[in-house]
């Protein structure tokens, strides 16, 4: 999915329910609008870490987008074989995470969408990347705005504004401690192509990263290993951002530590792609994610299904529709 896409499935700020106390500040990057929800005493110093919050994603624009002739990753689609370019240190651990993505994902999550990602050599203590060779075309259009609500999250870290919700354009959102007083920040899962989205699932997220990717009516994604097209019209991933685990040799407990968001990002483009055992696979490996996925009409006809399939992490699931566990 392009970083010019809109999202057909979404994930958003429930207007039912929503605290008087938080505090909304928005700024438009990356072909979408992000936005930082906030609670804080005071609401001057809310807006100085909301704008420093935004300075971040400014920069993040700047080097990760495609669209934009003199980005990192432009440059790197520039290369010939052979060549190399260096990028900023943020580039570099956005590439890291989508190289360990792509491993963790039986190959379905690819920002090379099939261009030979791997011919790439990332030189991280030279923040240098060399082109084995030619052609590669990079779209972080599937990580990079839950990187950007990572980073920004961060900042609002750094300013100590911890009941905080940061969310990019509807498909990425970071949840940090509710308002005083409230089990989580109010999220409704809506499906894709309806006049008024329908709602399908409620999440009240506390210290959850969650994704929404998603096609339009009659369009189609393709597999990236073999072109072929996948038709699944959604996929919501909510991860436990304070589950912690035991160490892997993936990453896996520094990523969902570290980027929570570009996480969720890059598992819910993949489970586009995954069928539903191996989407089950990668949630039993890894308690702390929950997923959604909305069947394709043909699938649910054939298996009875309901149309929302889901597989429960170790949170209680989202209320709303009546979905299967798998």
């Amino acid at each position: 999915m392009s970083e010019r896409d809109q999202p057909v499935a979404r994930v958003t700020v429930a207007e039912e329910g929503r605290d008087p106390r938080a505090r909304r500040f928005a700024r438009s990057a990356m072909a979408t609008v992000f936005e930082v929800h906030c609670v804080h005493p005071d609401g001057g110093y809310a807006a100085q870490a909301a704008q420093e919050a935004f300075s971040v994603l400014d920069r993040l624009e700047r080097e990760l987008s495609r669209f934009l002739p003199n980005s990192d990753i432009s440059r790197i689609n520039a290369l010939a074989a052979g060549e190399s370019v260096r990028v900023s240190p943020s580039t570099m651990e956005c590439l890291e995470l989508a190289r360990r993505m792509h491993a963790a994902t039986a190959l379905a999550f690819d920002i090379s969408i099939g261009t030979g990602l791997l011919t790439l050599e990332l030189l991280a203590d030279e923040l240098t990347v060399r082109a084995r060779s030619a052609g590669v075309r990079l779209d972080l259009g599937g990580i990079g705005k839950g990187f950007a609500v990572d980073r920004m999250a961060e900042v609002l870290a750094e300013w100590e504004v911890e009941q905080a919700l940061v969310h990019g354009g509807f498909s990425s959102v970071l949840a940090r401690q509710p308002p005083p007083g409230r089990d989580g920040w109010p999220l409704t899962f809506s499906a894709p192509d309806a006049d008024s989205p329908s709602v399908l699932a409620r999440l009240l997220a506390r210290q959850r990263a969650v994704s929404a990717s998603g096609t339009r009516k009659g369009a189609h994604i393709r597999d990236p290993r073999n072109g072929r097209a996948v038709r699944r019209p959604a996929a919501w991933v909510a991860l436990d951002v304070a589950a912690g685990g035991e160490d892997r040799d993936d990453g896996w407990t520094r990523d969902l530590a570290r980027s929570p968001a570009a996480l969720a990002e890059a598992l819910s483009t993949a489970f586009m792609i995954l069928d539903v055992p191996a989407v089950a696979e990668v949630c039993a490996r890894h308690p702390a994610i929950e997923a959604w996925l909305l069947l394709e009409d043909d699938a649910r006809q054939a298996t009875a299904a309901p149309a929302l399939v889901h597989f429960a992490g170790r949170n209680p699931p989202a209320t709303g529709a009546e979905p299967r566990s798998a």
